[in-house]
């Protein structure tokens, strides 16, 4: 992410308020995807890992925790994903919970 500056707990604070707000909005910083429903949900996303760390759950924002300096920042992430035809899968890394998000219409 050459020439850009950003900080990453910004734009988590961001899309957890866009989550409160029931407003879906998709954040992408360089192979990052950060993203809130209209449901109040809001996910961060390593799809080149499939990483995964829940943000906000109906509207209420979520704990995340993120080391940043000036060059670099390190994520604490929750869990997993994958993605099965129309489901978005989740598996928390700490309970071994599972959830599934059933997507009723494409993004666009």
């Amino acid at each position: 992410m050459e020439g850009q500056s950003f900080r990453l707990a910004d734009e988590v604070r961001y899309i957890q308020r866009r989550a409160a707000n029931q407003d879906g909005r998709v954040v992408t910083l360089g192979r990052l995807i950060l993203f809130s429903t209209k449901t109040g949900d809001a996910w961060l996303l390593d799809p080149a890992d499939r990483l995964a760390a829940r943000l906000a759950r109906n509207g209420e924002s979520e704990p995340i925790h993120i080391e940043e300096t000036d060059t670099t920042f390190a994520i604490g992430w929750k869990g997993r994903y994958r993605l099965e035809g129309p489901a978005f899968v989740y598996t928390d890394q700490n309970t071994g919970r599972v959830a599934t998000i059933l997507v009723t219409r494409p993004i666009s």
